[in-house]
């Protein structure tokens, strides 16, 4: 019996401890065999035991979310919705404009003022930001000390709150003992800084959180909503089906211009179509009767009837969504370090605060007294540094790199940039410019110069009106000779095969070389077997009419590496890297890129599927290799993702939205020095947020000993607390000037 599944999206995670709460909670669930719990796509994948009706037991699963503090949502709804970049920022916005006032008075301290906000107006200012903006940390404390665990939430809802209510107790003792002109020092903008800073560094990590997301987006954008099914009862012989609702066997009709709806084959027609979300290879795909057909890839020319083969989650590019989904999930952001240790760390701290009250009054202090160093604890270890140590240095070094042209995406790629093995490159429009220019010609023997500009203007005229990219190749090169284009009659595009023109009586055919039957090449046949050799791709200027056909003109194409490629390539070897090369094109044109970059054939991987690409990363990571994968089309999202690093190239167009939202890095030139620049800052980046957690944890060790001996009153407490902070952050700053080597 196969074993069902459900997928459910969850709402309100924010951390690895909402994802191992969350997990708990499902595993309590009767009939569930296993979960796992994904932060990047807010959802849960479920698999049931064996007779399990998953229909009728996902309301339990929904319940058990709903029970565990999160919200219950649509898996569809991950990526049906389009976060905006300042989502969620207003309240942020307002605690800012709130707690600034607050440490006017502490700002004035430092240069010999003794300006002081009378308490209303503190208590005014504060209440707003510990009970609307602060709200967050109740409920997430709530939410963790109901399943029995507890988190950075605890610490933070404990600690302002009793800064908050010690402040209003000391404003109130005040009062009583008629002291009501002189104003206290009171806490209140200890705990308004606390909640705006952490909810700050919060809303980051969620900024950085919702991006993941966007690569599946952009995946299930490529696939069509409607398809032309044949129908026999309908009066024009088709109708219009939405995609979802298709069958295997059903017949199609896919015109010029239009996306095939889903995998299947060709059962009548002929056309190019371009699949470079799946090969990356910049040029159409001719297809004819019994060719494949894959969902989502482009019809060229012609008009094509298709049978379909695979639907739904059985079709290509379902399954390249899957394989993103799931690399995704298999990554832990070096944000949860932090999650980690707090579940210890919280509940350290308490005991420690509980035991330094009940210390201090058994040693016959009051109890307001011992209240006061207990709150020292607290208010010192409120976990602000920690909570802003990872995402300040992230926007430090991601800003470092972006004024460099790169964008660093996923904190995985911090942690494992330096620690790279093998670096992956695709080559179409990665290694290479991704255009086709010609790079060599052959005329018949004997041919003179005016034969050789009239071919080519033939050429020209046949060419000047196609998008095809040979087309533009040969109109650039002739172009280049200051050739006109020559007049015909009529021009007829062969789909799947080239372009036909006459003049007068003459008739004239350029296509592919291996479209042509029986033409005499004796006198070129090693002109093609070099060419061929070098993987370039072979057309032909054919004059079909009057007589028989008479090449005037082979074509060489190929495409051209990069200026960069060799030297970037060499500086990666020499750091110690192995460099390989993938690509969904043949042997030939691999191996000649590989031999111009002074790599063995052995570096060469050829022929390439995404599944295959994805695969490779797979069996690289198996053998304890750490791997970075640079690609730059929509076949290489999955390998993106699979890779230990992903580094999205941007192309000629400016770059895919789904390769750039898939990678962890997008460089978005299609400059290859940017890779060693991206590895040095990934490397800067993490050394910062290791010595931000070093320094955070640090204030803590010191801190607490301090405060639980009453040498730290809750005043110098705060201010260790924000002097943490802004130390972390200071720090973080630095990066931005860091030396970045190529």
């Amino acid at each position: 019996m196969q074993t069902q599944t459900s997928d459910v999206g969850i709402g309100g995670m924010t951390c690895a401890a909402c994802v191992g709460r969350v997990e708990r909670a499902l595993a309590k669930v009767p009939g569930v065999a296993s979960c796992a719990v994904n932060l990047a796509t807010e959802s849960a994948h479920v698999s049931w035991a064996p007779g399990q009706d998953a229909t009728a037991a996902l309301p339990l699963i929904k319940r058990a979310i709903r029970d565990a503090g999160y919200e219950p949502r649509a898996s569809e709804q991950v990526w049906a919705d389009d976060p905006q970049p300042w989502q969620g920022f207003l309240p942020i916005a307002l605690g800012l404009a709130l707690s600034l006032p607050l440490t006017l008075p502490m700002l004035a301290s430092w240069v010999g003022s003794d300006f002081m906000l009378s308490p209303a107006v503190q208590f005014a200012l504060a209440t707003p930001v510990q009970f609307i903006l602060g709200a967050r940390f109740y409920l997430g404390a709530w939410a963790a000390l109901r399943s029995g665990s507890a988190n950075m939430d605890v610490l933070v809802a404990l600690g302002t709150s009793s800064a908050w209510l010690l402040s209003l107790w000391l404003w109130w003792l005040s009062g009583q003992a008629g002291h009501a002109s002189h104003s206290p020092h009171l806490y209140f903008e200890g705990a308004a800084v606390v909640i705006t800073l952490v909810r700050l560094g919060k809303w980051l990590e969620e900024r950085i959180k919702r991006q993941t997301t966007a690569a599946i987006r952009a995946l299930h954008r490529l696939r069509p909503q409607q398809a032309h099914l044949e129908d026999p009862l309908d009066p024009a012989g088709e109708r219009d089906l939405p995609v979802d609702e298709l069958r295997v066997g059903d017949v199609l009709r896919v015109r010029a211009g239009e996306a095939i709806p889903a995998d299947g084959v060709v059962v009548q027609g002929r056309s190019s179509v371009d699949e470079a979300m799946l090969t990356g290879e910049p040029l159409p795909v001719p297809k004819a009767e019994g060719d494949a057909l894959t969902g989502g890839s482009l019809n060229g020319e012609g008009l094509l009837r298709m049978r379909v083969q695979a639907v739904g989650a059985e079709s290509l590019l379902s399954r390249i969504i899957a394989r993103v989904v799931q690399a995704q999930a298999e990554k832990a952001p070096i944000q949860r370090l932090v999650d980690r240790v707090s579940e210890v760390f919280v509940p350290v701290v308490l005991v420690v605060a509980v035991f330094t009250l009940l210390a201090w009054r058994w040693w016959g202090l009051p109890w307001e007294q011992a209240l006061v160093h207990a709150v020292s604890v607290l208010v010192i270890a409120c976990p602000c540094a920690m909570g802003l140590a990872t995402p300040t240095a992230l926007v430090a070094g991601t800003g470092l790199a972006a004024k460099r042209g790169i964008l660093i995406r996923d904190a995985q790629v911090l942690e494992l940039a330096h620690h790279l093995d093998v670096v992956v490159f695709d080559k179409t429009g990665t290694l290479t410019l991704g255009s086709p220019i010609v790079r060599a010609s052959w005329f018949p023997p004997g041919v003179d110069e005016q034969s050789v500009s009239q071919a080519w203007s033939l050429a020209l005229g046949l060419q000047s009106a196609s998008d095809h990219p040979l087309a533009k190749a040969v109109v650039s090169h002739a172009q280049g000779l200051g050739l006109s284009a020559a007049m015909f009659d009529a021009v007829e595009v062969l789909p799947g095969r080239g372009v036909r023109g006459q003049v007068g009586d003459a008739a004239y055919e350029l296509s592919r070389l291996n479209a042509f039957e029986g033409l005499e090449l004796s006198a070129a046949q090693s002109f093609v077997n070099e060419q061929a050799a070098m993987g370039a791709t072979l057309s032909a200027l054919v004059q079909t009419l009057p007589g028989a056909p008479r090449v005037l003109l082979l074509m060489a194409f190929t495409d051209q590496l990069k200026p960069q490629a060799v030297t970037v390539v060499q500086s990666l070897l020499a750091r110690g890297l192995q460099v390989l090369i993938m690509s969904g094109d043949q042997a030939p044109s691999v191996h000649h890129i590989a031999k111009q970059l002074n790599l063995p054939e052995s570096a060469c991987h050829f022929g390439m599927s995404p599944e295959g690409k994805a695969n490779l990363m797979a069996e690289l990571r198996a053998r304890g290799q750490h791997v970075a994968f640079v690609g730059d089309g929509i076949n290489d999202a999955p390998a993106l993702a699979a890779a230990d690093v992903g580094m999205a190239m941007a192309n000629a167009q400016g770059g895919s939205d789904v390769v750039m939202s898939t990678a962890g890095m997008t460089l978005l030139r299609g400059d290859l020095t940017l890779i060693p620049q991206a590895l040095s800052i990934s490397s800067l980046t993490l050394h910062k947020i290791r010595q931000n957690l070093f320094w955070a944890f640090a204030y803590n060790v010191a801190g607490i000993p301090l405060a639980a001996l009453g040498v730290l009153s809750p005043m110098v407490a705060g201010a260790a607390m924000a002097l943490s902070s802004v130390s972390v952050m200071l720090n973080s700053a630095s990066l931005r000037r860091a030396r970045v080597n190529v």
